[in-house]
């Protein structure tokens, strides 16, 4: 077994799926320029990203194929019209993109959100028409987080097509906190994904839609942490034991999570403890984490994950393809097609 204290060396998978890869376009950073918008997250360095560059990185790690995501999507800034204009020209990209690379790239749509009615127009145009994949989405947009109730119109639609839905976190709308100094992802995110998960919790929405699959990225972010501690509100305010489902903890362990920074010992253990055999999915962060980083992740997942053969081939590819009917079937074979 490797050493965990080392970076090992090598390829950590076989035939992977990886549900956690950015794409950057130059069309898309153009058009987020041209609208004022001077970096996709603050303090962040901007990597670069290439669909060469992507499958050359997937087949140094041996993955076979990526549901990628262009991050952070259309700004909730935008007019209705503009904003779903911009999302039409990224969702044909996708499908472009898709197309050349059979196999290789599955896609989740961006939507022109918060506009409610042109938000379901382009996912069934996204879905339906161009074949993408199911949905990526931020954790808020403008103040509304995913978990809202008025977001019911898409979990409905993509529970009807059983249609993932990848919840991103972003940075948080509140205005006049400290930075700290530091970048809102380093330390921000992980709460993102926690707020989201209450208000799914607290709306039933797992319940409501029990055909609706949502992954949380990161390991779920504190999720497996605050799992417990979620289920306490009724412990805190007695109405709101008429909001929660019965089983608390165990509706939260219907999410999906991917595995994208979460090899250090204390998040691996949180995200073992926490989640199902069948619900976590292989997820690189790539390009927004450095490959050697993505690479160290997928090797401690798998010598310190404790993971059995048969619940490794479901993280690697199995539970990922129960998600993506497009990739039933298809072999790794380190090269694109």
């Amino acid at each position: 077994m490797p050493d965990s204290t080392q970076s090992p060396t090598g390829r950590p998978w076989s035939r992977a799926i990886d549900v956690h890869h950015h794409i950057l376009p130059d069309f898309y950073l153009d058009e987020l320029a041209r609208l004022g918008v001077a970096s996709i997250l603050p303090g962040v360095d901007r990597p670069t990203w290439s669909a060469r560059g992507s499958l050359a990185m997937m087949d140094r790690h041996g993955i076979r194929a990526a549901v990628v995501s262009v991050w952070p999507g259309v700004p909730a800034t935008l007019e209705p019209k503009p904003a779903a204009r911009f999302a039409r020209r990224v969702n044909e990209f996708l499908a472009e993109l898709v197309a050349a690379h059979p196999g290789r790239f599955g896609a989740f749509a961006t939507l022109p959100l918060p506009h409610g009615d042109l938000v379901l127009e382009e996912y069934a145009y996204a879905v339906d028409t161009l074949g993408l994949d199911g949905v990526g989405l931020v954790s808020n947009y403008a103040g509304l987080y995913v978990g809202d109730r008025l977001m019911d119109p898409l979990f409905e639609a993509a529970a009807s097509r059983r249609s993932p839905l990848f919840v991103h976190p972003t940075v948080p709308p509140s205005t006049g906190q400290p930075d700290l100094g530091l970048p809102a992802s380093l330390y921000e995110f992980p709460f993102e994904s926690v707020r989201v998960a209450a208000q799914l919790l607290y709306n039933q929405t797992l319940e409501r839609y029990p055909d609706l699959p949502v992954i949380l990225p990161h390991g779920g972010g504190g999720v497996p942490f605050y799992a417990g501690r979620l289920a306490c509100g009724p412990l805190i305010s007695a109405p709101l034991a008429n909001r929660l489902p019965d089983d608390p903890v165990g509706s939260l362990r219907k999410l999906y999570v991917d595995i994208a920074m979460a090899g250090d010992p204390p998040a691996l253990a949180a995200l073992r403890s926490f989640a199902r055999s069948d619900r976590i999915l292989v997820g690189s962060d790539f390009p927004l984490m450095p490959e050697h980083y993505t690479l160290d992740t997928g090797h401690r997942i798998i010598a310190d994950g404790g993971f059995s053969a048969a619940e490794r081939e479901r993280l690697e590819h199995a539970n990922a393809e129960a998600l993506f009917p497009r990739f039933n079937g298809s072999r790794f074979s380190g090269k694109d097609t």
